[in-house]
């Protein structure tokens, strides 16, 4: 019938009926989500993150999806918050880090990419609406997607950053009307967030895999890092077992770490908040990945990880009995060591010259201890964390070793430009983030005594013996006395030693006083030109001679101390 023969009280009266009956399923709607749908999970975190402020500078910093990809090569597809990807542009500017940065340092290049599309501020609900669909458009058969969402499903349903889904794993939904916008929307459960995703990523013929959150540094009253077992780990478990879907159990593994660690050392992998990590918990955070994902039986995507044993490097140990010390430090340690070379450069703690210092087996010749020096020069206290190289004497160390540290000539100068190799000055428990003029990345850099501390409690952590020494002296003499440097490195050390009980040897005013008393004359230029017999091409670097020398005022100054090792010393 045409519209036009239709009387006007019919249409009235057919809108009327229409507006009751839509009233009336709103009033039905509204009654059963009072009586099924649960409240949000509460924002207890009150912790403020970089959300989706803006949508385009989020899609200028984050991956074009597939981007990566190499030939016909899988991907691997990151999806999470700021836990994976802190912030919008997830470059560590405020000193966080999300540990899908350093995800790729775990995976074989030449066989699968990795890509970080994960966003700050994201729950599952706001990942699905706003940025799933670009992410979606670039996976293909064979790829691979981990998805970690969870940390913002809180909050209000409707109001604010309005990103909370419904609490478990049910098929309830509610549409609400977001305060400040306006805008109608359909909420779901976590679970069938979870659920969503994984239809999609197989549409696509590719793998889904459930991540388990990271930990927060929250310790409950047994002294365990507390955990979201009873939430959205038991939530996730609860879909992959439904959906046949892999779960790694991320928390789970990082957790256990933490709770070895202890707290003072756990504070230190996160950065400003109780959440979000530093780069130090990011990357323990990408390795727990790895390792999980290694653990869970019959998951393809191990088969594209690097070699495990290669994760954590670690010098070759003889199992014998004798304990190891290793000494950490710089071109004062270790330099050119050239034998018959009457123009190299020597570093104290080259093997050659300590194990000299240590008794031997009466029957084998051999010392009673092994010496691994692993000292490099030109490194700082920072540097030498830097470039993981305390990680290798870290993964090396066994209850009974001995670790001997010794910086502060690099530990001057330039934080952000130049060689960027200095510390803080100081002893303090402090930081701050530096950007580097080299290639602008952003570092958090501590000072020189939160360095010695760390290194002192990793030593302890795996039942080793820390040592502290001072540095050496630089061949200037001033007044026509060497060089003695008080408020810096040279006595920076001892105070950190003093502070943390450890056991401390002076070398920089051993060395010092021996020169003084041997190599004084009349001028300070008569001075320095006899003490430079211990010195080879500048005022820093020694001889063979001195190498010789600092290395017996190390066992002069250990003989000092209550360290047992000087149990081991030649008499």
């Amino acid at each position: 019938m045409d519209s036009t023969n239709i009387g006007k009280g019919t249409i009235r009266k057919r809108i009327f009926i229409m507006c009751v009956a839509l009233g009336v399923a709103a009033w039905a709607m509204a009654q059963v989500t009072d009586r099924q749908v649960p409240r949000p999970v509460e924002d207890v975190n009150r912790v403020t993150d970089l959300t989706l402020d803006s949508l385009n500078k989020a899609a200028s910093a984050r991956p074009v999806s597939g981007s990566s990809r190499v030939g016909n090569n899988p991907v691997l597809f990151l999806v999470g918050n700021s836990t994976m990807r802190t912030g919008t542009l997830g470059n560590g500017n405020n000193g966080q880090w999300g540990w899908g940065y350093f995800a790729h340092l775990y995976f074989d290049p030449q066989r699968i990419s990795v890509e970080n599309h994960a966003l700050g501020g994201t729950s599952s609900r706001t990942f699905y609406r706003r940025l799933w669909p670009d992410v979606l458009k670039g996976i293909r058969q064979g790829d691979w997607v981990i998805i970690e969402l969870g940390h913002n499903d809180n909050g209000p349903y409707d109001s604010g950053r309005a990103r909370a889904s419904i609490p478990g794993t049910g098929t309830d939904s509610l549409v609400v009307t977001i305060k400040e916008t306006g805008e109608r929307e359909v909420v779901y459960s976590y679970g069938e967030y979870m659920r969503r995703f994984i239809r999609d990523v197989r549409s696509r013929g590719a793998h889904p895999i459930l991540c388990s959150l990271t930990p927060r540094n929250s310790w409950g009253s047994d002294g365990a890092i507390e955990r979201k077992t009873e939430t959205f780990t038991r939530w996730q478990k609860e879909v992959c077992a439904e959906e046949n879907v892999p779960f790694i159990d991320l928390e789970g593994t990082t957790a256990r770490k933490f709770e070895r660690f202890g707290a003072a050392k756990v504070n230190y992998h996160f950065y400003l908040d109780k959440i979000h990590s530093s780069e130090f918990g990011a990357r323990l955070n990408a390795r727990s990945a790895a390792e999980a994902i290694s653990a869970c039986p019959g998951l393809g995507l191990a088969d594209y990880l690097t070699p495990p044993d290669t994760w954590y490097p670690a010098y070759p140990t003889a199992d014998d009995g004798k304990p190891t010390v290793y000494f950490c430090g710089d071109s004062t340690m270790q330099n050119e060591d050239i034998p018959d070379n009457p123009e190299s450069m020597w570093g104290w703690a080259n093997p050659a010259i300590t194990s000299a210092l240590f008794l031997h087996d009466k029957k084998t010749k051999e010392p009673l201890v092994h010496v691994v020096n692993a000292a490099k020069a030109g490194r700082s206290a920072r540097t030498y964390l830097e470039e993981g190289r305390w990680e290798q004497v870290y993964n090396s160390l066994r209850p009974g070793d001995y670790v001997v540290i010794q910086f502060g000539h690099n530990d001057m100068g330039d934080i952000a430009a130049g060689k960027a190799r200095a510390d803080i000055a100081g002893i303090a428990d402090s930081s701050h983030v530096y950007r580097l003029q080299s290639d602008f990345s952003y570092k958090v850099v501590y000072t020189y005594g939160w360095y010695l501390r760390k290194f002192i409690g990793d030593a302890r952590e795996k039942g080793a013996i820390p040592i502290i020494c001072s540095m050496t002296p630089r061949n200037e003499w001033p007044n026509n006395a060497i060089e003695r440097r008080p408020g810096s490195a040279a006595t920076w050390a001892g105070e950190v030693a003093e502070q943390m009980g450890v056991p401390f040897v002076d070398i920089h005013n051993l060395t010092a006083d021996y020169l003084d008393k041997h190599c004084h004359a009349k001028t300070p230029e008569a001075s320095k030109e006899k003490a430079g017999a211990y010195y080879q091409h500048d005022h820093t670097h020694t001889s063979l001679e001195g190498a010789r020398l600092n290395a017996k005022m190390f066992a002069t100054g250990l003989r000092q101390t209550d360290c047992p090792l000087k149990e081991l010393l030649k008499k």
